[in-house]
């Protein structure tokens, strides 16, 4: 089957969105990856409705599906990176991020996405990671109960560094929340836990909401173009093709906004040839 991809809007930061979706749509993409930030949708402004619908007919013409991405930097904290999370010590922080990730369940619903794709969070230094494990469990649960069961896959990304950090992670986690699906990032296998990425395509076939490839080095969790690192980019896609895997397979380079330009199509070029089983473009002699 042919797989459909995606760009992250976190690596288009120097482009407006509209111009964004009308690149990629030419690019061959068939989906975008919205990461809700100031940027492009900032979810807390007093139009995001309105924005969210304009946004939707706009993919609706150029022929691009949508996942929503909620891993902004200082969205939440304009001085601390990711804070406050779902393992953050502080109640109302806590409360914090879950009501902005049912906010982005509400916006993902007006932008007809795919899926919602959140994470767990790191403990700050000091935290009992038991105490942080049981605050996830019910920040995570009360997602999934109040915002689950939509049109979209409701899925938590094992991040390296944070309290569910590799697929394992996110089975303990998933046995105690029904309903909760896998994001899963390729690169990430290759940092944290004990699955090369296209065994854990094949081993949480039956659980993806949403997958994501790139570039990445072994224990260094550094995004780079899918033709650098230690992915086997072949082997993924063909495990995704294997398992009749039909949602979008994203690609996030969120620290290469200034060469969107080159990226994004070259990105598609290698995808294409890594369907066909080709060597990295820069792998070639």
């Amino acid at each position: 089957m042919s797989l459909r991809y995606a760009y992250n809007t976190n690596g288009l930061t120097s482009h407006r969105l509209d111009d964004a979706l009308a690149f990629l749509a030419d690019s061959g993409y068939a989906g975008v990856a919205l990461t809700l930030d100031v940027v492009h949708l900032d979810p807390f402004a007093d139009d995001a409705f309105v924005r969210a619908e304009q946004m939707r007919r706009r993919c609706d013409e150029v022929g691009l599906s949508v996942v929503v991405e909620t891993g902004a930097r200082f969205l939440l904290d304009p001085r601390l990176k990711h804070e406050p999370t779902l393992v953050t010590a502080d109640p109302e922080g806590r409360a914090r991020r879950l009501a902005y990730l049912r906010l982005a369940c509400d916006l993902a619903e007006v932008l007809d996405a795919e899926a919602v794709s959140f994470w767990a969070g790191v403990p700050r230094p000091g935290i009992d990671l038991a105490a942080a494990w049981g605050w996830l469990v019910d920040g995570v649960r009360a997602l999934v109960d109040s915002r689950g069961g939509r049109g979209y896959a409701l899925a938590l990304e094992p991040e390296p560094g944070m309290l569910v950090e590799d697929c394992d992670g996110w089975m303990r986690l998933a046995a105690q929340v029904p309903g909760l699906r896998l994001a899963l990032d390729a690169g990430h296998c290759v940092v944290a836990g004990a699955y090369a990425p296209q065994e854990a395509v094949t081993a949480f076939a039956a659980h993806l909401g949403t997958v994501a490839v790139e570039g990445m080095r072994h224990g260094v969790h550094d995004h780079l173009p899918l033709d650098e690192g230690d992915v086997d980019l072949p082997a993924v896609l063909r495990a995704l093709s294997d398992a009749d895997y039909d949602r979008l397979v994203t690609l996030e380079l969120s620290r290469d906004g200034h060469r969107a330009h080159e990226l994004v199509p070259r990105s598609m070029a290698v995808l294409r040839a890594a369907e066909r089983g080709e060597a990295p473009i820069n792998e070639r002699p």
